[in-house]
């Protein structure tokens, strides 16, 4: 165990942003949580010179080119390879940020976006349709490892006053590589012909800004301390991270998880699914997670220009509406990220998700009585409008954020792993569900994600408390008195009641069973 840091002048964990802590959010998602955002939205600007491209590369290689169905099926394994790579890399976030730290999985699978960019970039000038398929599957894999990497990163090297602020920015970088698609994509700018290789591969620019910088800033404190025991470097980073302001309170703070991590190594996906201490904290993954995907807003993104074509948007001015969403996706983000730490992590998935499922709900209604009533399509557009803030202000980012919260140090691997391999198989299956959805139901698809959306926020309403503010040790606790109070309340048989060990969240001090009612206060 690592020695105790004495430091004089004890005091509250809590600080002001930093320029550095700022920079390394800026940074880290810069480079890495931006380029998931916009490999979601390059590949549909440039669709018809893709598929034309892989047309003549068949009819240089055999003679006749690809069938209908068969370049529709090309052009979907491009788009879904994407998402293939991510679940791949969302499974091995968990080996890699353990044995390289947080900033160092960063920094060292920048290699990936330089590998595929080459890949893409250099595509036509093959006659390879192989390479963009396999620079899509390796963007993939960096996006599943830097969409739980920099949350992670984020949350670890924060106070706790400033963790939801910093936990979002990932959020708005990712509306903002959208954004960055979107306008890229112009016809007036890399949207010609003889530009979408170039518009596949620029995501190695900010990456390499990434690669230049990021490596001057330190890794995260909690990492030094707690899994590799380096007091010096701990003390080091967090002088870095904080301003003038005493740091003994934090450093006690985790060194209290530390002692109850004293016997416990880095858990497996297994153990934590077996952990019966930490199984509300798990389902809640799982549900916000699945959540999230499910929620509708894939298909949105995937789907824009067709429903706005539906909608009646005139053909020429589609992809400057399209453009328009994403400055939408911008400023919604921004509103979550400056009032997380005011309103909480509760009121925004709440109310995000509760928005969603209204305007799911709308979609359906304006789509059958668009026939009747032309304003309706008007009213679609609103509410495709609607599912995109509604979802950028909360559901986009605090995932990833209540992720980290939830679980202790040793275990929050493992949970990342959790939530973002069934992140990507959401996104998978909704790419490839709702077309087929939206034929077999028409305008009736969007209630099942209406639904969703509602079944959400009531369950985060009823499970999940507010983590605003708290230590890490603290939710621990608020999690042990909510699992003491519904196991008194008949919801949990009474034959598992038993203390344990306070060595895991869900673990009581004591047999009180008094519960702390702010904790699921909005």
């Amino acid at each position: 165990m690592a020695e105790e840091i004495l430091i004089p002048m004890p005091g509250k964990i809590s600080s002001h942003l930093t320029g550095s802590l700022l920079a390394v959010a800026f940074l880290s998602s810069f480079g890495s949580s931006m380029l998931y955002g916009y490999n979601l939205a390059v590949v549909n600007s440039p669709a018809l010179y893709i598929k034309d491209f892989y047309n003549k590369t068949m009819l240089k290689r055999g003679g006749a080119g690809f069938s209908g169905e068969s370049l529709t099926l090309m052009y979907s394994l491009t788009v879904s390879v994407f998402a293939i790579g991510g679940l791949l890399g969302s499974l091995i976030v968990g080996m890699l940020v353990s044995r390289f730290g947080r900033k160092g999985t960063i920094v060292n699978t920048t290699v990936l976006v330089f590998i595929a960019g080459a890949l893409m970039g250099f595509s036509r000038v093959c006659d390879s349709p192989e390479m963009i398929m396999l620079g899509r599957f390796i963007t993939g894999i960096h996006s599943g490892i830097a969409l739980s990497v920099v949350p992670m990163y984020l949350g670890e090297i924060a106070p706790k006053n400033l963790r939801g602020f910093l936990g979002l920015v990932p959020s708005i970088f990712i509306g903002t590589g959208v954004f960055a698609a979107q306008i890229l994509g112009l016809h007036e700018l890399l949207g010609k012909e003889e530009h979408w290789p170039l518009f596949l591969s620029v995501v190695v620019i900010p990456t390499f800004i990434q690669l230049l910088l990021l490596p001057w800033f330190p890794e995260s404190p909690r990492y030094l301390l707690i899994e590799k025991r380096n007091v010096h470097a701990t003390i080091t980073a967090l002088k870095w991270y904080r301003a003038k302001c005493n740091i003994q309170a934090e450093i006690e703070e985790m060194q209290e998880e530390q002692r109850s991590l004293s016997s416990v190594d880095t858990l497996s996906v297994w153990k934590l699914l077996r952990d019966n201490t930490v199984r509300w904290q798990v389902l809640s993954v799982v549900v916000i997670n699945v959540g999230m995907q499910l929620s509708g807003i894939d298909a949105i993104w995937f789907y824009t220009n067709d429903i706005f074509e539906n909608a009646g948007v005139p053909a020429p001015e589609i992809q400057y509406t399209t453009a328009g969403t994403g400055i939408i996706e911008i400023i919604a983000g921004l509103v979550g990220c400056f009032t997380i730490e005011r309103l909480g992590r509760r009121p925004l998935m709440i109310g995000g998700f509760a928005i969603m499922g209204i305007c799911c709900v709308g979609i359906t209604l304006t789509l059958i009585l668009q026939a009747q009533f032309s304003v309706m399509r008007y009213v679609s557009v609103g509410c495709v409008v609607g599912i995109i803030a509604g979802f950028c202000i909360g559901p986009a980012g605090v995932p990833f954020l209540v992720t980290a919260e939830l679980f202790k140090q040793s275990q929050r691997p493992a949970a990342y792993i959790i939530g973002g391999s069934l992140n990507w198989l959401s996104n998978f299956t909704v790419g490839f569900v709702f077309p087929f959805l939206q034929m077999s139901a028409g305008a009736y698809c969007y209630l099942v994600f209406a639904f969703v959306c509602l079944f959400v926020a009531v369950y985060v309403y009823v499970v999940i408390p507010e983590t605003k503010n708290k230590t890490f040790m603290e939710i621990s606790r608020m999690f042990s008195k909510k699992e003491a109070v519904l196991e008194t309340q008949g919801l949990i048989h009474v034959d598992q009641l038993k203390l344990r060990k306070i060595n895991g969240y869900g673990g009581m001090e004591h047999a009180s069973l008094e519960f702390d009612s702010s904790s699921s206060a909005p």
